[in-house]
């Protein structure tokens, strides 16, 4: 398991673009849909982190039952 610096700046880099796009549809008075927009991109997030937390507990499961 390398160290991604990358996944760091995927996660950034689409809150950045949520928060823009939150940010526009609010001014538009689209406030509903701009909170639909922040949850979808949390669950986006949370997927992924979700992943990277798997292959790190797989990494550790090799360390440690020796596979």
């Amino acid at each position: 398991m390398n160290v991604d610096v990358n996944a760091i700046f995927q996660i950034a880099g689409i809150g950045i673009i949520i928060a823009m796009i939150h940010t526009v549809l609010k001014q538009m008075g689209k406030e509903d849909m701009a909170h639909w927009v922040t949850v979808i991109g949390f669950v986006v997030v949370l997927f992924m982190v979700v992943s990277m937390l798997n292959d790190l507990f797989r990494e550790i499961k090799t360390i440690f039952l020796f596979q």
